[in-house]
């Protein structure tokens, strides 16, 4: 629909594409869980939400289509990026998610929920808190303002994912695409194999490189220097807080949601990475990160909502850039879908690899012995 656009046109849709898209998103909250309540239905509408992200957005995003816009290196990247606005929505949307998640929280007490219901609606906010908390989140502790760090981890810490602010970083941003990081998914793993290695290994992770840190400065690593206590303590104390307002099933919702969040972000960094790696060199390192080892995909409409995260490959190549500069690489890997339709084939671990696989192949031709050396362990894996 707007691949052929003017893509100077295209740049100042996207500059207000961004607060539109939620402000359509954001009031499907109310809707989905007062509508049905007289009828009896609601058990059936708090998962809306989920259905909206997985199941509606997938196709319109075949029906939009891709992003024409790319802004230039030289003449459009330096001013695009001094752009307040885009720096101010960010920041607006951390308030705006804490109400949410207050609200939500109030809901799932107080309609009158069946199981079915109650676990539709803490996969519903669990899933915009990973879309909103955690991708937010992973845009702002990247940057060198100690707001918008803070900002990030605060927003890490309502869905209790706090480690995430270092592994991620210090971590992933270092090891991408190698066997030494969790975040990165290898050539015919499974996304259930992969998914409680990341989870374990990431929340490990993190804290060793933050033990080390704080061994580099002299500094305890069980002290008020360590920040992963700080932002740990901030979600027990949520915890508390969810508990004194609305009774033992508020922890409930607070730590169901947070579960969700964090199984969509490990969902998504299984898609970004699956089967690419970097090779290893005569002197046993890897090579340094290129475009080629992250998959991207330039579908306009999820990469509004999710503030460009699918132009994967310059965020690597760029860590501190902001959103909306991130460029296309058509040279990278290209997925063949947005990653709302990608999340759902990975929940079908056949399909993914009947898709991906032979993508993955044809990426690595006449090198496959590279392909396979590096991925010995996982070949066989389910």
């Amino acid at each position: 629909m707007f691949e052929r656009s003017d893509a100077q046109r295209m740049m100042t849709i996207k500059k207000w594409g961004y607060p539109l898209f939620w402000a359509t998103m954001l009031p499907l909250l109310p809707l989905t869980a007062l509508i049905g309540r007289e009828a009896g239905t609601q058990d059936y509408w708090a998962w809306g939400l989920y259905f909206v992200v997985f199941g509606i957005i997938p196709v319109l995003d075949y029906i939009i289509g891709k992003d024409p816009s790319n802004p230039d290196e030289i003449t459009e990247v330096p001013s695009l990026n001094e752009e307040r606005i885009y720096r101010v929505f960010t920041l607006l949307m951390v308030p705006i998610w804490f109400g949410a998640l207050f609200w939500a929280g109030w809901v799932f007490v107080n309609n009158d929920y069946s199981w079915f219901g109650m676990l539709g609606w803490i996969v519903s906010i669990g899933t915009v808190g990973g879309i909103i908390a955690i991708n937010l989140a992973h845009e702002l502790i990247h940057k060198d303002s100690r707001l918008e760090t803070w900002a990030g981890g605060l927003l890490l810490s309502s869905v209790t994912y706090a480690g995430f602010k270092v592994e991620h970083v210090r971590g992933h941003h270092v090891h991408v695409s190698t066997p030494d990081d969790a975040s990165s998914s290898r050539y015919n793993q499974s996304l259930y194999h992969f998914l409680p290695r990341a989870f374990v290994r990431n929340f490990i992770n993190a804290w060793r490189l933050e033990k080390q840190y704080l061994e580099r400065k002299g500094k305890k690593n069980i002290s008020v220097h360590n920040e992963l206590i700080w932002w740990y303590g901030i979600s027990a104390a949520l915890a508390v807080v969810f508990g004194l307002l609305f009774g033992w099933m508020g922890v409930v919702f607070f730590l169901g949601q947070s579960f969700f969040a964090a199984f969509a972000l490990e969902v998504i960094n299984y898609i970004e990475h699956y089967g690419l790696h970097r090779r290893e060199l005569d002197n046993g390192k890897y090579e340094r990160v290129t475009p080629a080892h992250s998959w991207n995909s330039n579908y306009l409409l999820t990469n509004i909502a999710l503030f460009q995260l699918q132009r994967h490959s310059d965020h690597h190549a760029y860590a501190k850039r902001r959103y909306q500069v991130l460029r296309h690489y058509e040279e990278s890997p290209q997925l063949p879908g947005g990653y709302a339709a990608m999340y759902v084939l990975a929940l079908v671990p056949p399909l993914w690899k009947k898709v991906m696989n032979p993508r993955v192949e044809a990426y690595y031709q006449g090198e496959m012995d590279q392909l396979f050396r590096t991925g010995k362990r996982v070949n066989n894996i389910a």
